[in-house]
C-alpha cells in the first residue's frame, strides 16, 4: 500500500482520489484555503458537495494547517491539484514543508512565461522547488479526457501519465489503475502538457458557435451550428500542433487523448466552453466573467491573459508565423484586449 498527499479539494482533486482509494491506497486529501466548506462537508458526510458524490472510505480529510503533521513521515507521491492561480502557493507550501525531496504529479494544467520563455508546469515547479532550496523533484503529469464528475461516478476513464523518468510507469500504474480507469504514458511531457494546457484555451473559440446559435434567429430547418463548431476544433488541433512542434513536443500527444481526446470532453461542457458561449452570445470577456461567471476560474481565459502577450511578442519578431495561428490571434484578442470575439474564417 501507497501513501499519497492529494493537495487540493476541488472537483478534479477530490475525484482524483476515486481511482488509488478504490486500489487500496492510503490517501490523504487537503483543503486550501479556497476549500473551507468543501472540507467541512466532507468531514461531516464525506459527500462532495460539488461532486454529489461520496468518496471513498480509504481517503482521509484534512485542512492545509495540518499538511504539515502528515507531510512529516514522508509520503510516497504528492498530487498537486490546484487551480493554476494557487500553484504558486502549493509550491511555497511545499517546499517549507518538506525535508527531502518526494515525487510529484500534477493534475493542475497551465503554461507560465519565464525569463527564458514559455515553460511547462511541471518544469517550473521543479525549478521553483530547487531555488527554494527544497531538492531535486521529479515531477510528473496527468493529461486526457476526464470529467472530474464522470470519475466520481467511477465511469471508463482513459488518461495519459506523463515523466521524463520512464521507470516511473509501473509504479504509478499499480497505484492508479483499475477497472474503469485506463492509464498511457508517455516521456514527452513537453507535449502533454502543452495540449492538456492549451485545450482550455482554445475551447473558448470552439465554444462560440454555441452562442452564436443562441442569438440567431431559428432556421427554417432548425439548422444547428456543427459546421462551424467542426471547423473551428479542426483549426484549434492544427494550431496546437505548430505550438507543440515549436515546444519541441510529440505530435503524438497532439492526435492523442491529452490534445484531441481532451479537447473533445472539454468542448463538450465545462467553464470554458461556456465562456465561449458567452462569446459567441457577443458579450465582451470581462462583461461574461463579471455578470455570469464571477466566482468560477475559467482556466483558458487564464491562460490567455498569462501567455498571450508572450504569444505576440513572437509573432512580432518573427519568431512565430502569425498568420499560422488565426485562431490563436483572436482568441487573444477577446480575452487580453476585451473585444469583441470575431472568428477569422477566411484565415483558415
Amino acid at each position: 500500500m501507497s501513501k499519497m498527499i492529494v493537495l487540493g479539494a476541488g472537483v478534479m482533486g477530490s475525484a482524483f482520489c476515486f481511482p488509488p482509494a478504490d486500489g487500496g491506497q492510503e490517501v490523504h486529501l487537503v483543503g486550501t484555503p479556497l476549500d473551507i466548506e468543501i472540507m467541512k462537508e466532507l468531514k461531516r458526510s464525506r459527500i462532495h458537495p460539488k461532486l454529489k458524490m461520496e468518496l471513498p472510505k480509504q481517503v482521509q480529510f484534512y485542512d492545509f494547517e495540518e499538511l504539515g503533521n502528515i507531510i512529516s513521515d514522508l509520503p510516497d507521491l504528492i498530487v498537486i491539484g490546484v487551480s493554476s492561480a494557487g500553484v504558486d502557493w502549493a509550491l511555497e507550501l511545499l517546499g517549507t514543508l518538506l525535508k527531502q525531496p518526494v515525487p510529484l504529479l500534477m493534475l493542475t494544467k497551465g503554461l507560465t512565461v519565464t525569463e527564458q520563455g514559455l515553460s511547462i508546469l511541471p518544469v517550473y515547479a521543479a525549478e521553483r522547488l530547487k531555488q527554494m532550496g527544497a531538492g531535486v523533484f521529479s515531477v510528473g503529469a496527468v493529461g486526457g479526457p476526464c470529467i472530474a464528475g464522470e470519475l466520481a461516478a467511477r465511469r471508463e476513464t482513459r488518461v495519459t501519465f506523463g515523466s521524463p523518468d520512464a521507470k516511473q510507469f509501473p509504479w504509478l500504474d499499480a497505484m492508479f489503475r483499475s477497472n474503469y480507469y485506463h492509464i498511457n504514458f508517455t516521456t514527452d511531457l513537453t507535449g502533454l502538457e502543452l495540449c492538456a494546457a492549451m485545450k482550455n484555451f482554445y475551447a473558448l473559440g470552439v465554444g462560440v458557435p454555441s452562442g452564436q446559435l443562441a442569438v440567431a434567429e431559428t432556421a427554417a430547418n432548425a439548422a444547428q451550428m456543427h459546421n462551424p463548431s467542426a471547423g473551428l476544433f479542426t483549426e484549434a488541433v492544427r494550431e496546437m500542433g505548430l505550438l507543440v512542434d515549436f515546444m519541441k513536443g510529440d505530435q503524438t500527444n497532439v492526435y492523442g487523448l491529452a490534445g484531441v481526446g481532451d479537447l473533445y470532453v472539454t468542448c463538450q461542457a465545462g467553464r470554458n466552453s461556456r465562456m465561449g458561449r458567452l462569446l459567441g452570445e457577443g458579450m465582451l470577456y470581462c462583461e461574461a466573467k463579471n455578470e455570469k461567471m464571477r466566482d468560477e476560474t475559467v482556466e483558458g481565459a487564464e491562460l490567455a491573459l498569462a501567455i498571450g502577450p508572450h504569444l505576440e511578442r513572437l509573432f512580432d519578431n518573427g519568431t512565430l508565423d502569425e498568420t499560422q495561428f488565426p485562431l490563436t490571434r483572436a482568441i487573444i484578442r477577446s480575452i487580453c484586449y476585451n473585444q469583441r470575439m470575431e472568428i477569422p474564417w477566411a484565415s483558415f
